[in-house]
């Protein structure tokens, strides 16, 4: 087969890798595309490795949408996308909400607003006429040229449903269009619950479980006949791993003391605008410094900073608490995966807020634990795939510090069997449902490999008169100063009103 595969940048091959690598080891010829330039993540390193290994594997580019139609589009689905987060489910969410909010049209957020959007029927009728209108958006001729040179005989996509302006859903629809079947690959535990929604059906919808599989019919109204578990193929790597090193060797390649044990943090992707988890961390060491219990206080401690928020350590003293080291980098390549592994196989405990680590702690049979102050709140339990770990058994939580030290003193002490029991029972549901020893990497290869018997049954539609109308409108109410400011979120217009500060002008929609 000829896949086509399409992230949004090359970062997001870092959780499908493994799937590619599979798919090329097949024999399948294998167009690894991205719409963006590197994350900053990185990935590029991903993509030139797995072409380095395999002759049948290429990469590049993957058209967007020209710049002439991509405006309205963007607008119309990131109003479509903010329409989700005022259903009742995300009363409780109140940070997912507001990341919505920046992005949409400021004229929608007054809507919301003044109430207008309150009700069921009024969200759904406006969700119904912003769907039709975006729908008559005319397909991206570089995208249609794009796929026709490619002729792949099945188009894989992920995420799709990502928070940012894409052209990935027309390139699912232009796919479509040309009876190619089609798959969504989903990237990651929160996707479903706390991104955008799908509207365009792809044939197939891999998820990782049945929390996934209940989200996507529920959530998405994806049909249950197209969506595939597959276990989570992103964790794979993990079950047979081994240490790279002995564990003297590694205390003293990150600079910690061998002889006692130590407690890992494992720090988080956390929302625009929380407060500094590195000042945090910092409170945490000193209250595990200030314990009455020997082990606890004399334990060492290791800080793996987020690659996406390491500046903030530059801003504390970390250096200031003994026996704390601050190490680690993104787990992309073999060496910073090894150093990555070693240290969850070696801790004592696993601790932090909300992040993947904490599955690749349960996976390992590291302790995991999360401590839950109200500052971080929003990026905990005001978010629902949070909610997940906590009720699957992944996490032993605490509110207070106090507590916490307390769950870590006893689990220094051995008190570990049904912890890791519970974690057990969360990596056997949760990341292989299909079982502990069924590779998630092949059964996605063999339902992407199935992709090449499905017919897409689904014809695309020509748009109604009345959503070629209201595109129409939209376009008129562009070229207006006043209308376009409706247009513009929150971030654009506080930009214009920055450039036109600094250039001495006025705004002439003020």
């Amino acid at each position: 087969m000829k896949i086509l595969i399409a992230a949004l940048h090359n970062g997001y091959y870092r959780n499908i890798e493994s799937m590619v690598d599979e798919l090329a080891a097949r024999g399948h010829q294998l167009y690894l595309g991205a719409e963006r330039h590197e994350s900053a993540l990185g990935g590029a390193s991903i993509v030139q490795r797995l072409a380095a290994a395999h002759s049948n594997v290429s990469y590049g580019r993957v058209p967007t949408r020209e710049q002439k139609t991509r405006f309205l589009a963007t607008k119309v689905r990131l109003t479509l996308d903010y329409l989700r987060y005022l259903e009742p489910q995300y009363e409780g969410t109140p940070a997912l909400r507001q990341r919505a909010e920046v992005r949409t049209p400021s004229g929608f957020i007054t809507l919301a607003e003044h109430g207008l959007l309150r009700s069921p029927r009024a969200r759904r009728l406006l969700a119904s006429a912003l769907h039709a209108i975006d729908r008559s958006v005319p397909a991206s001729p570089d995208i249609e040229r794009f796929l026709d040179a490619q002729a792949p005989d099945a188009v894989v996509i992920t995420p799709l449903i990502g928070l940012v302006p894409s052209s990935q859903l027309d390139l699912l629809r232009s796919a479509r269009a040309r009876g190619i079947p089609t798959a969504v690959c989903v990237w990651s535990w929160d996707h479903l619950s706390s991104k955008a929604i799908i509207r365009d059906m792809p044939d197939r919808l891999f998820v990782w479980n049945d929390v996934q599989r209940r989200e996507a019919t529920e959530m998405h109204g994806v049909p249950a006949e197209r969506v595939v578990v597959t276990g989570a193929q992103s964790f794979d790597r993990w079950f047979d791993q081994r240490p790279s090193r002995s564990r003297a060797d590694f205390m003293h390649r990150v600079g910690l003391p061998d002889g006692r044990p130590f407690v890992l943090w494992v720090c988080s992707a956390l929302f625009p605008g929380s407060p500094s988890e590195a000042q945090f961390v910092l409170r945490w060491a000193a209250a595990l410094r200030d314990t009455s219990d020997p082990a606890l206080r004399d334990a060492a401690i290791l800080v793996r900073p987020h690659p996406s928020r390491k500046r903030e350590w530059d801003e504390v003293d970390w250096r200031s608490v003994p026996d704390l080291a601050l190490w680690g980098d993104n787990p992309i390549d073999t060496e910073s995966r090894a150093d990555y592994f070693d240290s969850l196989q070696y801790s004592a405990a696993v601790v932090g807020l909300n992040t993947s680590a904490f599955i690749e702690a349960g996976i390992v049979g590291s302790p995991v634990l999360a401590v839950l102050p109200e500052e971080f709140r929003p990026n905990q339990e005001g978010t629902l795939h949070f909610r997940y770990l906590v009720d699957g058994g992944l996490l032993t939580i605490s509110r207070s510090l106090a507590d916490h030290c307390g769950q870590l003193a006893s689990i220094l002490g051995g008190d570990t069997q049904e912890i890791l029991r519970r974690q057990r029972e969360f990596v056997r549901t949760f990341v292989r449902p299909l079982g502990l020893d069924m590779s998630a990497t092949c059964v996605l290869a063999d339902a992407v490999e199935a992709l090449g018997t499905v017919r897409p049954q689904h014809a695309v539609s020509a748009p109604a008169a009345v959503a070629r109308f209201g595109l129409i409108t939209l376009r008129a109410l562009a070229r207006i100063p006043r209308g376009r400011k409706l247009l513009l979120n929150k971030r654009e217009i506080e930009g214009k009103l920055r450039r036109a500060d600094s250039e001495g002008r006025e705004v002439s929609w003020l």
